[in-house]
Formats: structure tokens, sequence, C-alpha cells
């Protein structure tokens, strides 16, 4: 996390403002996001049933990531204000616009994983 204050957080606002790439890389840039669009995408679906679909995830990391997506606008949380809770997520219009480039992004990823391997740790 940068301090708002520095030159280096300064710079990136200056590039997301000027670049609609880095913009759009912003949005999605974080451990679980593009995840968690990707379950969405088929539908609407509740906390629950999102942790599950998503392996590995804390539901700490769950519930700041979708915070995170739901304040920059890529989807919405319905809370239907009951007890027991029940609350459902689903895309936005900008988050469903987002899908077909998650889509030829993932297309791609497995396209040239093997050419492009990370380094084991």
């Amino acid at each position: 996390m940068r301090k708002k204050t520095s030159t280096n957080f300064e710079n990136q606002k200056i590039l997301e403002m000027s670049c609609g790439l880095s913009y759009a890389v912003e949005l999605i840039t974080g451990r679980w996001k593009v995840n968690i669009l990707w379950n969405l995408n088929r539908g609407v679906i509740r906390y629950g049933q999102l942790k599950k679909s998503i392996p590995g995830i804390s539901e700490k990391m769950l519930t700041q990531r979708l915070r995170d997506m739901e304040t920059d606008g890529l989807i919405i949380r319905k809370d239907f204000k009951t007890v027991p809770p029940h609350v459902e997520y689903y895309l936005s219009d900008a988050g469903k616009q987002l899908v077909p480039v998650l889509d030829k992004l993932c297309k791609w990823g497995s396209q040239v994983r093997d050419i492009t391997r990370l380094e084991e740790v």
C-alpha cells in the first residue's frame, strides 16, 4: 500500500487518469480479484458458495476483495437484511463488460503458460 502523499502514488494516479489500460489493470490487480470476478460470471452467488468455489481464499481476504470491488463498481452486493444474514453478489454492468476480456486473458494464459513459465519458488 502506497502512502497517498508519495510521488509514486501521484504518478500512479496520473497514469490511471491518462491511460485506460493502466486504469483497467489497477481495477483487477490484487490476489483473488479475477478469480472472484470469474466465479460471479456464473450469476448471482452467495458468500458461502463463493468461498467454496475458490480454494485457498481466506474469509478475511474474500470479504476484503468483495468490498474493494463493490467500491470500485465491479460488483453489486445485495443484503436482504435478514437473520441469519442473506447476502448475494453479482456483477455490475462494468463487471459484465470485463468478462470477455477475462475470457481472452484466460485463454492467452493457458496458451503461453509453458513458454513463459514463472520460476518455481
